[in-house]
């Protein structure tokens, strides 16, 4: 890895969950040249890796913290991430309506309930996703989660905006842990305020599958014999 000091008009390119183990580093910097491109930048960084993390077509690209193509263009200053398919501590995201955080602690439900939960709305659904001792046939012994900060709340934040777009919504507060989760724990809590229950269990849900599309949260199944990131295919030379 090119010392963090260098004064060289340098990309910032990092790796993260598989493509991190697969490459043997968390980031490399890469020169910058004229006319370079997102796509030119990682090719760099694979070869400058000590290995190459094969990142395959599945891979996102964010650039300084948001999506964008491999064509966009580059220059000396920006960072690259890597998202492989996300799994679905840090900063926190709080407004009168809506409060956002990812964190290495364990998650207490209750006061995020208590935020959303007002005099004005009927409703109130909260989901908690825990962690449970089987999947795939296998004897699960404890998760991980790694999350790309603050990429991650943002695009939480993002997904809240759809939410509000779709229905009439009151308070909404999400919180995901990263780090060693055990069975039983609980790994994210999502708490929705409405007036009425079908908008508040609807975008509950709505908000769940979006998080495993764009957030940038990943996560590593430990497990009798063995482990594995979930969203990679095993066996393969690209996640998937």
């Amino acid at each position: 890895m090119t010392d963090q000091s260098s004064d060289k008009p340098e990309i910032n390119v990092l790796f993260f969950a598989v493509l991190h183990e697969r490459a043997g580093t968390r980031a490399v910097r890469v020169i910058a040249t004229g006319g370079m491109t997102v796509d030119d930048a990682v090719l760099a960084a694979r070869k400058a890796s000590p290995r190459d993390p094969e990142p395959g077509t599945t891979v996102m690209l964010a650039l300084n913290g948001e999506y964008v193509k491999g064509d966009q263009s580059v220059k000396a200053g920006d960072e690259i991430a890597l998202i492989p398919p996300v799994s679905g501590g840090s900063g926190d995201i709080k407004t009168d309506s809506d409060w956002v955080f990812v964190t290495p602690d364990k998650l207490d439900p209750v006061p995020l309930t208590e935020f959303v939960t007002t005099g004005v709305d009927g409703a109130v659904v909260t989901f908690l996703g825990v962690t449970r001792d089987h999947n795939d046939g296998r004897k699960v012994e404890y998760l991980d989660y790694e999350a790309y900060q603050p990429m991650a709340e943002n695009k939480i934040a993002e997904l809240i905006a759809e939410m509000r777009e779709k229905w009439q919504l009151g308070k909404i507060s999400v919180a995901h842990r990263t780090g060693r989760v055990d069975i039983g724990e609980t790994s994210m809590v999502v708490a929705v305020g409405s007036a009425h229950r079908r908008p508040a269990f609807e975008s509950a849900l709505y908000f769940v599958d979006r998080l495993k599309e764009v957030v940038p949260i990943w996560k590593k199944e430990h497990f009798e014999g063995g482990d594995v990131w979930i969203g990679e295919t095993p066996g393969a030379g690209s996640p998937g």
